[in-house]
């Protein structure tokens, strides 16, 4: 294999479609080992055949499917090596008095505690076998420069970048890098 990410391993979370679905294909043309996860099993089990991946139905706030991910990567490939949370969710624009529980609750569980559960369940198996890492999370630039009417979804995506920022800090001596990608828009479904 060639390519930048020859001999890699990578899960991308949202795969099936939009920006995963771009993302997935980007590093299986730079040689990478990839394993798609999301919730939609037809367009997953799809795209996953059409690029030449494995393929996992998970709900990215689960422990349980992420623990699910980190097994099939490593009994699959080998191992991992990289991360990409891409899964995002939003709702539709609206007076922030006009959020709803539900609305709340679906940013802040699949743009954040998605991170903190894939978090919670790799980073061990980086440190414990002391592997280099790699997480990448595909935030937005309404977490710098929020948008009237997100307000939650801009809060949710500012929580993206914090995090990743102090585990930068408190991972880079261990080799796990955290980065984040913030597009503006982009032509997804979302």
């Amino acid at each position: 294999m060639t390519g930048k990410l020859a001999r890699k391993t990578a899960i991308i979370t949202g795969a099936a479609s939009g920006f995963g679905k771009g993302i997935a294909a980007k590093f299986v043309q730079e040689g990478a080992k990839v394993l798609i996860a999301d919730l939609s099993e037809q367009a997953g089990r799809q795209v996953a055949q059409e690029l030449g991946c494995s393929f996992l139905k998970a709900d990215v706030t689960s422990r349980e499917d992420w623990k699910a991910l980190l097994e099939k990567a490593i009994n699959d490939f080998g191992g991992l090596d990289v991360i990409v949370n891409n899964a995002g969710a939003t709702y539709v624009n609206k007076e922030t008095e006009a959020v709803t529980d539900k609305d709340f609750d679906l940013v802040m569980n699949v743009n954040v505690k998605s991170i903190y559960m894939s978090t919670s369940v790799c980073l061990p198996y980086f440190l414990d076998n002391k592997r280099p890492g790699v997480f990448i999370q595909v935030s937005s630039t309404a977490a710098t420069r929020p948008r009237p009417r997100l307000t939650w979804y801009n809060a949710s995506k500012a929580a993206v970048n914090n995090a990743t920022k102090t585990m930068a800090v408190e991972y880079g001596p261990h080799q796990i890098r955290f980065n984040t990608v913030s597009p503006v828009v982009g032509s997804t479904g979302m």
